[in-house]
């Protein structure tokens, strides 16, 4: 008997959630890891697994290495691509740097995804034994990053000693400071937050300084920009 219209559907939901669920796998495993292992992260036959990974190949999602597979260049590209604001990313690549060079500082830009906040753009600490945080890297809301995006205060917010969640692999044996400001748009409206984590112990107030300063040209490269598109301010 031939599939029906709902049948044929349920069944490509069920490959493309196999296939995502594989690859957010590899994600979470640094970007590699081996057929067996990815089967089991996602409870599925090694079978199946190996049928979604071949298929992931020939479209650049993956690629193997050896017995090993790894994240292929156009996740990269399409990741690249998307835009928790427009020109956000933009915006922010130059003041992100200047921010580390400042403070030696890991520095993150974070926006609010999912009723938590995500780290979309991240500059490892140039100190030895800095801290390192991966993009794609979720914060609690209640953490300095996420309170910079819900608080209509101006900040900083600080996170002392251990209180940096979400950075358990990163936080070096002593502990973590980080230092969070918002990021405005035009209009004022908070559309990032810009967070420096620094070994605990370090002085904070220039960090703060600088992590203000470096909110403030993402705000006015955010402004340009919408100006040069010709957008219209909107109060958040």
């Amino acid at each position: 008997m031939a599939k029906t219209t709902t049948e044929t559907a349920a069944a490509g939901r069920g490959v493309l959630e196999g296939a995502f669920a594989l690859l957010d796998a590899l994600r979470r495993r640094g970007g590699e890891a081996g057929l067996t292992e990815l089967a089991a992260a996602c409870g599925v036959p090694k079978g199946t697994a190996h049928r979604l990974l071949d298929q992931l190949g020939p479209v650049g999602a993956v690629e193997r290495r050896g017995r090993r597979y790894v994240l292929g260049p156009q996740l990269f590209r399409l990741g690249e691509s998307w835009q928790p604001y427009p020109g956000l990313r933009d915006a922010a690549r130059l003041p992100l740097h200047r921010l580390r060079a400042a403070t030696g500082a890991c520095v993150v830009l974070a926006v609010p995804h999912g009723g938590r906040v995500l780290a979309v753009a991240c500059v490892p600490g140039r100190a030895p034994g800095a801290v390192t945080v991966r993009e794609g890297t979720s914060f609690a809301p209640g953490t300095a990053p996420g309170r910079a995006l819900e608080s209509r205060e101006r900040g900083p917010f600080v996170d002392r000693g251990t209180r940096v969640p979400g950075l358990a692999d990163a936080v070096p044996e002593g502990g973590a400071d980080c230092v969070a400001l918002p990021g405005r748009g035009p209009g004022g409206r908070v559309v990032a937050a810009l967070a420096a984590v620094v070994p605990t112990g370090a002085n904070l107030a220039p960090v703060a300084a600088a992590t203000a300063s470096a909110a403030s040209a993402v705000g006015a490269a955010l402004a340009a920009a919408g100006r040069a598109r010709g957008a219209v301010p909107v109060a958040g």
